[in-house]
């Protein structure tokens, strides 16, 4: 069943270091107020030659917005769990655009994953999994949910969707594709799985994934979907081994609203 925000535990650093199975740390950001002019210097300082690339490509003001939300959102979560200043960190991706840390080698690994969407940017954190997923979406966008629900989604899930009343159908549909999105980011696959290769399956005890392929092992698997404000869903997907998923969640603010410099 998906989660209030407010039910989630705060993170603690300490804990999610010691490697504990299942611990996955949230953090969210509604950047919109706290995007100052001296928070896009600072921002804009701290990224790579790439980054600077990809931002200047960007000719729409909110787009580039969000992509400078993402940039200082990341650094500045993982400088919580290492030593490292926000401009010391540096990434790469992998073929599928899954990102991780490529300077400065720390230890323990800090696995992470982004997902944004408009006013709204996230980054899970873990050391205990490698295979974490984040996906964020609002759920009060205007779209044919019966129709993609239909073409891209698992029959199962399709039907579920057609079976509920039309005002809980918006809400349900971005569960599904958030939680699927969660899963291809974690597994670092793009759009290499379709959609309807797996099933999701919401109900009070726990959400739980069905695949298509008899070679891939749900039971490994453990998600969460979490109601943020009213129009915002995130969902997180972790291949924790069958350890129950032990999320924590954090709103983020910037050092200098913390009053750090």
């Amino acid at each position: 069943m998906p989660t209030p925000l407010l039910n989630c535990p705060p993170v603690t650093v300490a804990d999610t270091l010691a490697g504990d199975a299942g611990v996955v740390d949230l953090w969210y950001w509604f950047y919109e107020p706290d995007l100052t002019d001296a928070l896009v210097a600072d921002a804009t300082e701290w990224m790579s030659a790439e980054e600077h690339d990809r931002y200047r490509r960007l000719r729409f003001e909110p787009a580039r917005r969000l992509f400078l939300a993402t940039r200082v959102l990341v650094r500045e979560v993982l400088s919580r769990y290492a030593s490292v200043a926000p401009e010391g960190w540096r990434f790469v991706a992998d073929p599928a655009g899954k990102p991780r840390v490529a300077q400065p080698v720390v230890s323990p690994t800090l696995h992470f994953n982004l997902a944004n969407t408009s006013g709204l940017v996230v980054c899970g954190v873990s050391t205990a999994h490698e295979a974490i997923g984040v996906d964020a979406e609002r759920s009060d966008r205007p779209v044919d949910y019966t129709a993609l629900a239909a073409r891209f989604f698992a029959p199962v899930e399709a039907d579920d969707l057609r079976t509920l009343p039309p005002d809980r159908r918006p809400r349900r549909f971005f569960e599904y594709w958030t939680l699927k999105e969660s899963y291809i980011k974690a597994r670092g696959l793009g759009l290499r799985l379709p959609l309807d290769q797996f099933a999701f399956a919401i109900d009070s005890e726990r959400i739980r994934v069905s695949f298509a392929s008899p070679a891939l092992d749900d039971t490994r698997w453990r998600f969460a979907s979490v109601h943020v404000a009213p129009d915002y869903l995130i969902a997180v997907g972790a291949e924790t081994g069958g350890a129950a998923l032990s999320l924590r969640a954090q709103a983020f603010a910037p050092a200098h609203l913390r009053g750090r410099s």
